[in-house]
Parts: C-alpha cells; structure tokens; sequence
C-alpha cells in the first residue's frame, strides 16, 4: 500500500521526537514509551483473567447451511473464522497480523468465499479481498491504495457494490465490481460527497443508495444502474436522518429508517408505485436502530435501542402485527440478518456481565440459541458488575424543568465512600450502552473504584433535538455536562468527590482535556485516547475524506470568525491551567485524530509544568486493535489510576 505523509504534521512529528529524547523516552518493539514508570509484575498478574476475556462478532450466514462467519481473536488479532453449529468451534479461516474488521458472504453457494476488508497499522485505509472456501486463497479486489468499504452483494452472488476514495481521495464514489474477473471494477456513481450503497433491487436493476451530509441529515435515492438516473424517497425541504434502508423482496416499496417528521428514528415503507411514505413504528419512543427482512417477504425485525438496551421485535408483514420477542438477555444486540430461505434470525449480543456472542433466533418457536460462548478468562460473571441507569440535573432547562443527563453507574461492592472515574464516549454522536468492558469490570471489582459513563448531550439515541445540543458554538455545553456530574458526585455519600477522574477516546479525548481545563480543581486525573486538542488543526490534518463531514458537526475552521472560536475553546490553548497528572495514548497511523493531536498536547502541558505520562504505538491507529498493545496500555492506565485515586499501602 502506498503511504502518503503530509508535510505539515509530519515536521512536528520529527520535532517532537527530537524533543522526547530529554523525557526518559523508551522504545519496545512497536510502543514508545515516555514516562511511564514499570508496571509492576504484581498488578500484571490481577489483569491477566480480564485481559484474556474474549468475544465474537456475528459476520454473515453461509449459503445452503454452511453455518455462520464470525470473526473473534485467538491470537494477537481479530480474524474471520466458521461456525458450522450452535456451540461448534471455531474454524480460523484467516491468519494476518492485521485484524479483519467485515466479512460478507456470497449468497450463490456456487460462488462459495466471502468478501474481506483489512487495512495496514490502522490506517483504515480498507482494502477488500475475496476469500474462496473451496481454496482458502485470497484476491485482492480494489486497487491497494484507497479507502473501500460498505459492501453490498448482488442477487446473483457474483457482483457486489463498495464504496471507494479511489477517484481523489476525498470523495466516496460507488464501485461495481465482479469477483469472477477481479480488476473489471466499474463506477457507477460519482456525484462528489460521501455516498453508502444500501441494498441491490430484487432484479439487481438498481441501487438504494444514501448520499450521508451528517448525522442529522443524509439524502436516500434509487440508482437506475442503465440510466444512472437519481429518483430521490425523501421529502424535498425537510432535513431527515437515514439510517439504513432495504427493498422489500416483491420489489414494491423500499424498508427504511429515518427521523423523518419524528424525533426519533423509526421505520417507514416507500411505495414506489404511489411514492407513499408510511410510518411503521410511530408509537415507539425510541430509536430503531437495525432491521432485517426475511427473504420470503413474511417477516420482519427490528431492534429497538431502549433508553440503551436492545429490543427485539417481529412483524408479520401481511397483517401488520407486531410482537416482542421475550428471552434476549438486557444487553446490546446488533448486526441483525435472516438466515437465506429461512426462519431463523441471527444477532450479536453483548452485555455488561458477558463479551460479545452470537445468537440465533428460532421466529416461529421464539427460541434463543447461543452459537458461540466466548471465554471470561475465568472469571465469574455472577461477580461481575451491572450497571444502573441514572440521571442527573444539569445546567439548564427542558420540558418545563431541569435538563437530566442519562448516565450508567457500576457501583463496587460495600457501602463507600469510593473513588470514581467518569468515562466519556467519543463521536459525538455516538451513544455509551451497557457492554462488557473489561477494564471497567477491573476497576470496579479489583481496585474498587465506581465508573460513570454519562452520555452528555450530543449522544445518539435521545432524539434528535438532544443529538444537535452540542453542535458548532454549543460545543463547551457539553462539557459543563460533566461540570453537573461532578456536582452529583458530590451529594453521593456513597462516593469520594475528592478522588475523582476522567477518561476518554477520541472526541471524548477532547472532552478529558477540557474537563482538565474548567474542573481541574475537582478532577485528580485524567487519560485521554487519541483525542482532539485543537479544533482548527484537528480539521485541518484528519484525512480529507473525513473533513467537510467534521466541520458540519465542529464548525468550519475556513470561517475566521469560527476558527477564532475553535481555537479559543482548544484544550492546547488552556493548558497552563492542567495541573492534575494526564496520560496520553495515541497511534501513529490515525487518520481520524492525527498523531500530532496528542503530541502538542504533550509538548504544551510539559512546557507549563504538568505532569504527562505518553505512549504511542507505531502500528496502530484510531485506538488499540493489537492485544499486545491493548494490554500493556490498559496495565499502564490501572497503574495511573492505582497512582492517584487509591490510597497509598499501609506502612508497617
């Protein structure tokens, strides 16, 4: 693969390393180190059972029986591997040191291989392959240089819709290509943006396709593929959200999710023959957040996300009823897909007691049938934690009272008072639920210190209006958010206000350093993940397929009235008033949050005094992918936390 460097944040990279050789910089194999003292062999050893959990992620069916694909990891990285039954094992398929992130298999059983995507050091660069079972050789299928992804197989089983920056980098054109002749790749559509495939028509004549502007606006069209002709689905003047979209098997109308004249996403029927739109879900107040549709046209499922948990649902389509299906443990499901020519539905679920598996679900018996039981290292999930869901004031007003943020609460066991640590999701526009975390099973089982996970405002699943609270000028809103936390935190005589920090990944990275900057006196700590330090060089250096997309939820930094206000409200500008101790990790391959984020941020908080632990990984990207490094920050950040929330051992 072709790397490009940019000019820019590549000289204050080298500038840094010149730098880092004053800070006891230490380089083991692909981490570098600065700061961080040794972790002790001791607290290593706690962290083994947890570091060695493990969980599976549901791929696709096989055709004509062939069990399921799902990917897991045994070894350093997640990989694909086949299920041929409930609790079978788990046959490897593919072996790299770079994890697979997708794979989706060819419905003609002729065919018989799955398509691929794997990128190189978290670059995310996707390139795609197709693996044929009857070898267990790889083809690669795009050009090795551009970022693909979002395939769609055709009915036919041979050719399959992907998205692709390959015309300039920027843009995201669709692509046709055919597996039987690799490198036939035609394109289909090149409108300039950002556009997702969706779904092949019955006859594979057209495409559903999404033209995506933001998280609260995208535009959904069929694609004629003989005319090239656009018929856009939406009302022309109002701005909806598409989530996802199918054609309905007779090919009469199209299946799509939208917040169309709604608060919330729900799921709607287009006629194409009237142009009719239709709600389907308009008495549920929640978001729908996957659907699927049985091949035969009969049934229907959805997944209801439920202020944070999943709730399955079946409609029958001929009549219109509708049932929840009871037995699905409280947790997040995802990745919902009927089996080809049957009645049984496939899912991954997750819970707060248990990693990731994959379940099936027999529709007509609404029988729950585990396929995989991923390894807890051998921990005891009756000792692990639940958390509870609950909310706190905040600093204005909603619906005639005070605004309330939602917040997830894993208490240790006793009565307190307990050190917390209050952990920030990024996105924004991304939504903390209740999934096995590992660590935070750690820290609230062995170090005893409780974990809030607030979805401030600008989280997905509390409606739109809730999603858009934070956008452009708003955005240090979301930061007095945790300003309230921590006023909570306070009237709790079950936990300690005075040992209290914070950690975050990304744009929660962001929201680390600012709570540092405005709440430093009430935080002990904190630990920021490949988050933004400042907003104007932030869009400046992400990949430039990513910007205009940023800059709708961030602010366009080209506005010199904006990059005034971007750059006033940067962390890296306020970092004189940090002075709780920080750690920093980040990958030098992320295209997200450029490595140089961090680094600035290291070089400003050592220039005003502060104390800064930083490690990067030279083979990683946005976040730790390889569970060697994975495991060595996650022993660095317990230490941090042991460091500074938990009191010092009793002297003989």
């Amino acid at each position: 693969m072709k790397v490009i460097i940019k000019i820019a944040p590549f000289l204050l990279f080298l500038s840094f390393l010149a730098a880092a050789s004053e800070t006891g910089r230490v380089e083991r194999g692909p981490l570098v180190i600065e700061g961080i003292p040794e972790i002790p062999p001791a607290l290593s050893e706690r962290l083994r059972q947890y570091a060695n959990t493990r969980s599976a992620r549901f791929a696709d069916w096989l055709p004509n029986g062939g069990g399921l694909l799902v990917t897991t990891r045994f070894g350093d990285t997640r990989q694909v591997h086949r299920v041929a039954e409930p609790g079978g094992a788990r046959e490897q398929l593919t072996f790299f040191e770079e994890p697979v992130y997708a794979a989706l298999a060819s419905p003609s059983a002729d065919v018989n291989g799955f398509i691929y995507e794997r990128d190189v050091g978290g670059s995310e660069f996707y390139q795609l392959y197709f693996f044929d079972l009857a070898t267990g050789r790889s083809t690669l299928l795009t050009d090795g240089e551009s970022r693909n992804g979002e395939v769609i197989w055709a009915n036919d089983g041979r050719r399959y819709v992907y998205q692709s920056s390959r015309r300039n980098g920027q843009d995201f054109d669709l692509w046709i290509g055919d597996v039987t002749r690799p490198g036939a790749e035609t394109m289909v559509l090149s409108e300039g943006g950002v556009w997702y495939p969706h779904d092949w028509s019955p006859d594979d004549r057209q495409l559903l396709v999404e033209r995506y502007i933001s998280r609260n606006e995208s535009q959904l069209y069929v694609l004629d593929l003989a005319s090239t002709t656009l018929t856009p689905l939406l009302p022309a003047g109002e701005q909806v959200a598409v989530i996802n979209s199918r054609f309905a098997p007779d090919g009469a109308g199209v299946y799509y999710t939208s917040d169309e004249g709604a608060e919330f996403v729900g799921l709607r029927y287009w006629n194409i023959a009237t142009g009719d739109s239709r709600a389907m879900t308009a008495e549920l107040p929640w978001d729908v957040e996957d659907f699927a549709v049985s091949e035969d046209g009969r049934m229907l499922a959805l997944l209801a996300n439920t202020d944070g948990a999943s709730r399955l649902r079946v409609i029958r389509l001929a009549t219109g009823e509708q049932r929840e299906l009871p037995g699905l443990p409280s947790g997040v499901a995802s990745s919902l897909r009927f089996e080809p020519g049957g009645r049984r539905l496939a899912l991954a679920l997750s819970t707060p007691r248990s990693p990731g598996d994959v379940y099936t679900v027999d529709l007509a018996a609404g029988e729950l049938v585990r396929w995989t039981r991923s390894e807890l290292g051998g921990l005891d999930a009756a000792n692990l934690q639940s958390p509870d869901l609950i909310r706190f004031p905040t600093f204005d007003r909603a619906d005639g009272g005070r605004r309330t943020i939602p917040a997830w609460f894993y208490r240790p066991a006793g009565e307190g008072p307990f050190p917390g640590v209050i952990g920030i999701h990024g996105g924004p526009e991304v939504q903390d639920r209740p999934v096995f975390r590992a660590s935070t099973q750690f820290m609230v089982n062995e170090l005893g210190v409780a974990v809030l996970r607030p979805n401030v405002r600008g989280s997905s699943g509390y409606g739109k209006t809730y999603l858009k609270l934070d956008n452009g000028r708003l955005r240090e809103d979301s930061v007095r958010d945790i300003g309230a936390l921590l006023d909570w935190i306070e009237q709790r005589p079950d936990l300690d206000p005075e040992r209290v920090a914070v950690v975050g990944g990304s744009y929660g990275g962001y929201m680390v350093l600012a709570s540092l900057v405005h709440y430093g006196d009430r935080l002990r700590a904190g630990v920021d993940v490949v988050g933004i330090s400042n907003f104007v060089t932030f869009l400046e250096n992400t990949e430039a397929y990513r910007r205009d997309l940023r800059r709708v939820e961030y602010g366009d930094e080209r506005d010199p009235s904006m990059r005034a206000f971007l750059d006033g409200i940067s962390p890296n500008r306020h970092a004189g008033r940090i002075r709780s101790p920080l750690f920093i990790a980040q990958g030098l391959n992320d295209p997200r949050v450029p490595v140089t984020e961090s680094e600035q941020m290291v070089e400003a908080i050592r220039a005003n005094g502060g104390e800064v632990w930083y490690l990067m990984a030279k083979n990683e990207g946005h976040g730790f992918a390889r569970k060697s490094n994975r495991d060595y920050f996650t022993a660095a950040m317990m230490m941090f936390f042991e460091q500074h929330l938990l009191p010092p051992p009793a002297r003989d």
